[in-house]
């Protein structure tokens, strides 16, 4: 149940009294309030608590806390007066606020929340700082909520009933009223809305808004996973109306009104259990000896118009979202899967860049527009890639010609300064119930690589077009800052531990240096966790209309305009184009900062909700392997245990401090490791080691292991 009580009016404890006093004159801080009024907002009417008040107030003067204005009369005195930011609530129900506002993130005791919650942007007011101290306050208003709505569990008894939140970082029951059950029965995973939350209430009050079902059940499971992250599961009724009424037809009209390429070699590559297919590339040899190269993306701002229904849930849901079982597109099928994907034989309607390159993959010309295509192919990966490798094969022509031309784009954009990180992308072999039977691991091939440098071709030069053509117009860009210094100087560090060198101070030379590095792991133990930590310290691209370049690919201009089907960004992209193609004038900057900032928020959400699914899978995979021995590799190391990475299958899980009874260790932050007291035995990020299974959480989506002796491995 939950954790907190608000304190009750006592003349005993003084900290409290001086808390609730603060509490009171917050409310209006530039009001003076005398003895009387503050004891009628506290509904202090005994003898001895309004002595402890005269006491309490008397103090605050004397601490600096308050100043006197006038005669008996009082003013919380500014002692760094407000800031706003938001809630990081920690399990244990007390939380710091972080704010730009302040160097250091600011402490507020659990009293003191005010039933603010993880995520919620918040006013806090300051307190007088201590000396060495961090800076300590109070929240006086919640400012917005990050979520109204709860995913748990029920419990139930005759009188009343609770919903235990399944997220960590929310440390409080909601209690649910009898007549707000909607149907929810004992032990059912469910979602609640939060109704209401006196302060003085111990917990907030829930509605039950959808019974997802029992737990361990695949779709409860992953319905749970979408609603925990505030991520639909299903479009509304009037929405799948909405797209019934799009009509598939293309007129002779419109057809005349684009560059047709139906007669020029067509093909889209995808993977082998892709649905739809946003992008196709068409090739063919000028008279000249170059090569035209059309990258063809779905048009679908062609058939999703400003302002209709469709566009407003294209924009709130802003991504597909990808869990290891299903996709949940961002527009309903009758869009994503049927008119607009790029299915074979047929009739479509692009928008695309076409490009001229001559033999050394430099571009002659290019073209931006509107285009008709009737794809001749449909390759998985797997499908061109045995192309590219014998030779033979439909269409081997044309797929040999563009693997050459995107293996030279490749070496040129590494030589430029591009980052090649290749991590490893779970795969799961799922049953028809959705159980995972076994872990497979996607394999990044040339016929990848083909896709993805003229996707980045083709991103980067409508970039440019906008940013540098039509200087000052509004435009969305993908950006992607410099590392943080500190990140990157602790991951120099680390890695001296395996023999490499790194430097890190040299920013501009990193690029080559990291790759360099990259390559020299290849295949070595160490390979995964290093990748993995070089991967943190870079810092994360977003969408925004203000372009600082994209210090990853070491593009000057760098945009999404390739996944319309899938990426709300590229339907933007896509309308500013056609505007500046047309000569209109520059869009609403404002306004499309701010879609720019939900689509990075949601992008975020919709890749914490993909890892979650991934996550609850290992775990599912894992837990009829209790008692089995593993080989892992130590992927992160904290005060309270060491995380551990199964090498066949990566399946992280923690081996607790409290576990590791031989002997009492030390966490050492700076060397990213624990060190026995007596043994001097250390355990340090990267080392290998064996593992058993001990335990496996399906509900915390959680792995326990133990050590296990070399011994002990089958």
């Amino acid at each position: 149940m939950s954790r907190n009580k608000q304190p009750k009016n006592s003349g005993v404890d003084q900290k409290k009294l001086i808390e609730l006093i603060i509490k009171a004159m917050a409310k209006n801080p530039k009001q003076p309030l005398n003895y009387k009024q503050i004891a009628a907002r506290l509904q202090i009417t005994e003898k001895e608590e309004k002595k402890a008040l005269s006491e309490a107030l008397l103090r605050m003067k004397k601490d600096g806390l308050s100043e006197e204005r006038g005669h008996g009369k009082y003013v919380l005195k500014a002692v760094g007066g407000y800031v706003t930011g938001t809630i990081d609530l920690t399990k244990f129900g007390y939380a710091f606020v972080i704010t730009e506002e302040s160097e250091d993130d600011v402490f507020v005791a659990a009293r003191n929340l005010n039933t603010a919650l993880h995520g919620d942007q918040v006013k806090v007011l300051l307190y007088a700082r201590h000396k060495g101290k961090r800076p300590e306050g109070e929240v006086v208003e919640i400012i917005s909520r990050s979520r109204a709505a709860f995913v748990g569990t029920i419990e139930l008894t005759p009188q009343f009933a609770f919903l235990i939140p399944d997220n960590k970082n929310m440390p409080f029951d909601l209690f649910i009223p009898l007549s707000k059950l909607n149907g929810a029965k004992q032990g059912q995973k469910a979602v609640a809305k939060l109704v209401e939350w006196d302060q003085r209430s111990r917990n907030p009050i829930g509605e039950i808004t959808e019974v997802l079902g029992y737990p361990g059940e695949n779709d409860t499971e992953m319905h749970a996973i979408l609603a925990e992250f505030g991520l639909p599961n299903r479009f509304e009724p009037e929405v799948e109306a909405a797209a019934e009424k799009i009509p598939a037809a293309i007129t002779p009209e419109e057809i005349a009104a684009r560059r047709d390429f139906r007669d020029v070699p067509t093909f889209t590559i995808d993977p082998e259990d892709a649905k739809d297919f946003d992008d196709a590339l068409s090739v063919r040899r000028l008279p000249d000896g170059n090569i035209e190269v059309g990258v063809h993306i779905a048009d679908v701002t062609h058939y999703v118009r400003t302002g209709s229904l469709l566009e407003k849930v294209a924009q709130e849901r802003a991504t597909s979202v990808y869990l290891v079982d299903r996709t949940i597109p961002m527009l309903p099928e009758r869009i994503s899967n049927h008119i607009c994907s790029l299915n074979p034989a047929e009739d479509k309607l692009t928008y695309a860049a076409v490009f001229e390159l001559d033999s050394k993959a430099n571009v002659v010309k290019e073209w931006f527009g509107r285009t008709v295509i009737n794809s001749d192919k449909r390759f998985s990966y797997s499908e061109a890639q045995k192309v590219i490798d014998t030779g033979e094969g439909d269409m081997k022509e044309q797929l040999l010609t563009l693997n050459n031309l995107a293996q030279t784009l490749r070496s040129r954009r590494f030589a430029s300064g591009s980052f090649a990180f290749e991590r490893l992308e779970v795969k799961f072999n799922l049953s028809e119930k959705g159980v995972p039977l076994g872990i497979l691991f996607r394999e990044f091939g040339t016929s990848n690589q083909l896709i993805e440098e003229f996707m980045l071709l083709a991103n980067k030069r409508v970039a440019e077009h906008v940013g540098k053509k039509l200087k000052g117009k509004t435009f969305v860009y993908r950006i992607h800052d410099k590392p943080n210094p500190e990140k990157l100087s602790s991951f120099g560090y680390f890695i001296k531990r395996f023999g490499y060198e790194l430097d890190t101070e040299n920013v501009k030379g990193l690029p080559a240096a990291m790759n360099k590095l990259m390559d020299a792991v290849s295949g070595k133990k160490e390979q995964n966790i290093i990748e993995t930590l070089a991967l943190r310290s870079m810092a994360k691209a977003i969408y925004s209309t203000d372009n600082i370049g994209h210090y990853g690919l070491a593009f000057g201009h760098y945009t999404h305009f390739t996944s319309p089907i899938r990426r709300y960004p590229d339907m933007m992209v896509h309308r500013l184009l056609t505007r500046y193609l047309d000569g209109q004038p520059a869009s609403d900057r404002e306004k499309f900062a701010k879609m720019c900032e939900h689509s990075s928020k949601m992008e975020r959400l919709a890749t914490d909700a993909e890892r979650a699914s991934i996550k609850y899978k290992q775990v599912e995979f894992m837990s009829d392997k209790i008692g089995k021995v593993f080989e892992g590799v130590i992927s992160g190391v904290t005060e309270w245990g060491l995380y551990v990475e199964i090498i066949e299958n990566q399946c992280e899980g923690m081996i607790a401090i409290r576990e590791l009874q031989d002997d009492y260790f030390e966490y050492d932050e700076e060397n990213y490791s624990i060190k026995g007291r007596q043994s001097g035995k250390v355990y340090m990020l990267g080392d290998k080691i064996n593992v058993e299974v001990v335990k496996a959480d399906l509900r915390k989506r959680q792995l326990d292991y133990r050590l296990a002796d070399s011994s002990d491995k089958e």
